[in-house]
């Protein structure tokens, strides 16, 4: 997830998400991808801060920055993922 200047939210995943994710957490996972979406329109600062410190469930925050570029194995990364 990257936040701009304006407080708007973007969402990126890898692309062969669902062959990564575990069986049994595909359901959750696309749940909570569409919950992200829709309370990114209407709260993305309180979205963003609950993402940032998100350690429940399947999903854990490994890492909140401000630079991607201060990150060069996170920055290549995530160049394969797409937007969501």
């Amino acid at each position: 997830m990257l936040r701009s200047e304006d407080e708007s939210l973007q969402f990126f995943i890898h692309p062969e998400w669902r062959n990564i994710v575990q069986e049994e957490d595909l359901a959750y996972i696309e749940a909570l991808l569409r919950d992200f979406l829709a309370r990114a329109k209407q709260h993305p600062a309180a979205l963003f801060k609950q993402i940032s410190s998100l350690g429940v469930g399947p999903l854990v925050t490994q890492l909140v920055g401000s630079d991607i570029s201060e990150y060069p194995s996170i920055q290549e990364l995530s160049s394969i993922f797409v937007q969501v």
